[in-house]
């Protein structure tokens, strides 16, 4: 996807009034047929089509609107939610294979609220409230639950940790982190006591997060472990049919396949949907 096109979509105005007239105008882009997304996707896929691609943005892009107005309760602004989502979208249009038989806004919504999930977690706090998967999941939940309840009593703790399969003592933890309030970066300008302290007066000079780089690759690191484990227990067919059609630089399309195994292409679409349904189980053991 070109530069131009990425402008495209991320051309989301910051004042209030130009938002109004966006989000306006997008609502008036045409939603597509399933016939012309799925002509409009294999051009995409077949000859990297920039006008396809443009295409199935645009008509998409009134749904990233509606996602990213679900994130409008953490403080941040609504332009910035809809750009996130926005890139979302286009890494989805990218990979999205019309073959497999679901609709471009089911596949898309994974991906949209992914950014918008990291532009989140990135910019809510000073200090990060969750590092790990599991951390994000109690993060986003819980943030659900406290719209209901407000503060947590105990049997509502127990309730909230039961919902979501974790430990009462995760839930307060995490309570407690989001609701600490960040300290201000600098002191005042008409402070003047020398036993005040603020942030800045920590502050130091590194080029990179070394812990928070090592947690992330560890933590996908052992995801490819996992899932290249999971992908050795399904059979030589499904390895294969799985490798040419998610992994490989080139992907295979289901009618090579079915040629290659001769048999249809939907007896392929349904050893793909078998075989990630196996890794799906076998990644959550």
């Amino acid at each position: 996807m070109t530069n131009q096109t990425q402008s495209m979509a991320l051309m989301v105005p910051q004042s209030s009034s130009s938002l109004e007239a966006y989000i306006h105008s997008a609502h008036n882009i045409p939603m597509l047929e399933a016939n012309e997304e799925y002509e409009l996707a294999k051009r995409l896929q077949e000859t990297g089509d920039i006008q396809a691609a443009k295409q199935l943005i645009m008509s998409h892009l009134r749904f990233v609107i509606h996602v990213a107005k679900g994130y409008a309760g953490y403080g941040l602004p609504q332009a910035d939610l809809i750009q996130e989502g926005n890139i979302g979208l286009m890494k989805a249009v990218k990979r999205f294979d019309p073959d497999v038989g679901v609709r471009l806004v089911s596949f898309a919504v994974h991906w949209i609220k992914a950014e918008i999930h990291e532009y989140v977690l990135k910019n809510w706090r000073i200090v990060k409230v969750a590092t790990t998967k599991a951390q994000r999941k109690l993060f986003f939940n819980l943030r659900k639950a406290k719209k209901r309840l407000g503060w947590f009593s105990d049997e509502e703790v127990t309730m909230v940790a039961e919902n979501l399969g974790v430990s009462k003592s995760d839930v307060t933890e995490m309570e407690s982190r989001m609701a600490a309030q960040d300290p201000a970066f600098d002191l005042a300008s008409d402070n003047d006591d020398d036993q005040d302290y603020a942030p800045v007066h920590y502050l130091e000079d590194h080029s990179s997060d070394i812990a928070s780089q090592v947690e992330n690759d560890n933590f996908e690191a052992d995801n490819q472990t996992r899932l290249l484990a999971a992908i050795k227990t399904l059979d030589e067919r499904s390895q294969h049919i799985l490798q040419a059609r998610w992994l490989d630089e080139e992907k295979t399309t289901l009618q090579e396949l079915a040629a290659t195994y001769q048999v249809s292409a939907e007896r392929i679409r349904q050893l793909e949907k078998n075989a990630m349904n196996k890794l799906k189980g076998r990644m959550e053991m």
